[in-house]
C-alpha cells in the first residue's frame, strides 16, 4: 500500500525578507529534486511585520539564484497562532526567534517548533546569522548554513514518510 502522507515545513525569521525565504527556495528546490514536491509543503514568514507583502532582500534573490534556487515570487509574510495548526514543522532561524514562537505556540503544540540547523550535524544550536546589516558575502554563508541543514531536513523527511534515507 503507498503511502500518501504529506509534510508541511514553516521556516521562520524577523522580517521574512533575507533567511527563511531562501531556505524556502532551497527546500522546495530539494524536495521537487528529490521527487516530493507534492508531498511537502514549505512555507515562510517573519516574526515581525516590518515587510509584509514584500519581495525577498534583491541581495538574497541574487545569492539563490546564483545557486540555482529561484525567490521571485515569493512574498513576506508575519507568522500567526495558526501556523502551529497549519505546519507539522516550524522551523527558526535563531534563537531568538525560537523562544518567540515557542511562547506564541499553543502549549500543545510547542514541540513543533525547532531550531533549523539542528538539522546540520556541524552547526546544531547555532543560529543563522541575519545578513540584512552585513556584506553581500553574508548572503553566501547564509546559504551555505542553510543547504547544510536542509540535507538534514531532507533525510528528516524521509524518515517521517517512510521513505529510506537518502
Amino acid at each position: 500500500m503507498e503511502n500518501h502522507q504529506k509534510i508541511s515545513i514553516l521556516f521562520v525569521c524577523t522580517g521574512n525578507i533575507c533567511r527563511s525565504p531562501t531556505a524556502e527556495g532551497v527546500m522546495r528546490r530539494r524536495l521537487t529534486m528529490d521527487g516530493l514536491g507534492d508531498r511537502v509543503v514549505v512555507a515562510s514568514a517573519g516574526t515581525h511585520g516590518y515587510h509584509v507583502g514584500e519581495a525577498p532582500d534583491i541581495r538574497a534573490v541574487e545569492a539563490a539564484r546564483y545557486r540555482g534556487v529561484d525567490l521571485s515570487a515569493l512574498r513576506a509574510r508575519r507568522v500567526d497562532a495558526d501556523d502551529f495548526e497549519r505546519y507539522d514543522m516550524v522551523l527558526a532561524m535563531d534563537r531568538d526567534h525560537l523562544d518567540f514562537l515557542r511562547r506564541l505556540a499553543p502549549p500543545a503544540l510547542r514541540d513543533r517548533v525547532q531550531l533549523f540547523l539542528d538539522y546540520a550535524p556541524d552547526h546544531k544550536g547555532h543560529d543563522v546569522p541575519d545578513p540584512y546589516y552585513g556584506a553581500e558575502d553574508q548572503f553566501d554563508l547564509v546559504l551555505d548554513l542553510i543547504e547544510a541543514a536542509a540535507d538534514g531536513l531532507l533525510d528528516e523527511v524521509h524518515r517521517r514518510l517512510g521513505l529510506r534515507a537518502a
